[in-house]
């Protein structure tokens, strides 16, 4: 049976993203600057790491709880082995309607098919520029742009929905903003533009080179005329935009202009079965650790009660206090999953 719980600020429970590991094929800037997680980093251990078994009883202790979308993140999910099989758990359990996926895409080509066959709905997939010249430097040195792309296509003829992520950063890529809008504008590829956010510690953030939402909406405005259109639903992090005169629409995801915290419906789970209940939090609770206690469902399920009605969570409200107070300390981006 399904029971409804809410925050301290009165936000439901109902979307769980579950990174499945650390680890990751990319090395991109704003999540794991290669000067920090090199080739040689050390990555959680297989044993530390929530087992498929463990994240499909998570899932259906949360589904209880009102949980009905699920988000796959990583680091790059796609190097989890057998994710399809994961997929194809979590589809199976009662009330969950919506699973999903975040990759950088150039491992769809051999994985899209399974995973729509497995249950799968969405794909969201990062791609901050066409030119593969900045995209070594941004990305990975070691894949190129035409891969992602190759990946993409891959989704769409597995049947999946697709939206790409593109991370906007002041004098690095938002020259791209109308290039990479063209590009998918006749497409079945919706787009996202992501406000270049503070998360983690590595990521060398600085309010100056963010590009607000007002700015990228205005920019394409000028070159393709556009109209603001409605959510899709109650907790949608973007901002949806249609291209006047067509049924074409881009999004944008406002978290450092325009918060979005008092609509937030989301937990997160980290690879190593930490609960988090911000993409923002300095710390989580260890789930596993519980799970792996012994606990009864029943007492999995009032721990992550007492952890959800305890939330006061609204870091990008707060972020001009929080950003001056230097010591604190972030989960990274890699970490939690975006």
């Amino acid at each position: 049976m399904k029971q409804r719980i809410l925050d301290k600020l009165g936000r439901p429970l109902k979307d769980l993203r579950i990174s499945v590991t650390d680890r990751c094929n990319f090395r991109c800037q704003y999540c794991m600057p290669e000067e920090i997680f090199g080739r040689d980093y050390v990555f959680l251990p297989k044993h530390k790491l929530l087992s498929f078994e463990e994240i499909s009883r998570i899932v259906r202790i949360f589904a209880s709880l009102g949980v009905t979308k699920i988000r796959i993140t990583g680091g790059e999910p796609l190097l989890r082995k057998d994710l399809p099989e994961l997929i194809r758990m979590i589809s199976s359990t009662q009330m969950i309607e919506d699973i999903a996926l975040t990759t950088n895409g150039v491992l769809l080509p051999h994985l899209a098919l399974k995973l729509k066959q497995a249950g799968l709905q969405r794909i969201n997939v990062s791609l901050d520029t066409l030119d593969n010249e900045r995209f070594s430097q941004l990305n990975s040195r070691y894949h190129h742009v035409q891969q992602v792309l190759d990946g993409i296509e891959a989704a769409h003829q597995a049947g999946l929905e697709v939206k790409v992520n593109m991370v906007v950063m002041k004098g690095i890529n938002d020259d791209e903003i109308i290039t990479v809008a063209r590009y998918f504008r006749d497409t079945e590829t919706i787009l996202r533009f992501i406000e270049f956010m503070d998360v983690g510690n590595t990521n060398g953030w600085n309010l100056k080179q963010v590009i607000s939402k007002q700015e990228i909406v205005e920019r394409i405005h000028a070159e393709m005329p556009i109209e603001k259109i409605n959510p899709n639903y109650f907790g949608e992090v973007a901002t949806r935009y249609r291209y006047i005169g067509t049924h074409k629409e881009f999004g944008v995801i406002s978290s450092i202009t325009e918060p979005f915290c008092t609509s937030c419906t989301r937990a997160r789970l980290s690879s190593d079965g930490h609960l988090y209940t911000c993409l923002f939090a300095s710390s989580g609770y260890n789930l596993l650790e519980y799970v792996r206690s012994g606990a009864t469902d029943e007492e999995v399920k009032a721990k992550i009660i007492e952890i959800w009605q305890a939330r006061m969570d609204r870091y990008s409200e707060e972020r001009l206090q929080q950003t001056r107070q230097s010591h604190r300390q972030k989960i990274e981006m890699s970490y939690i999953g975006g």
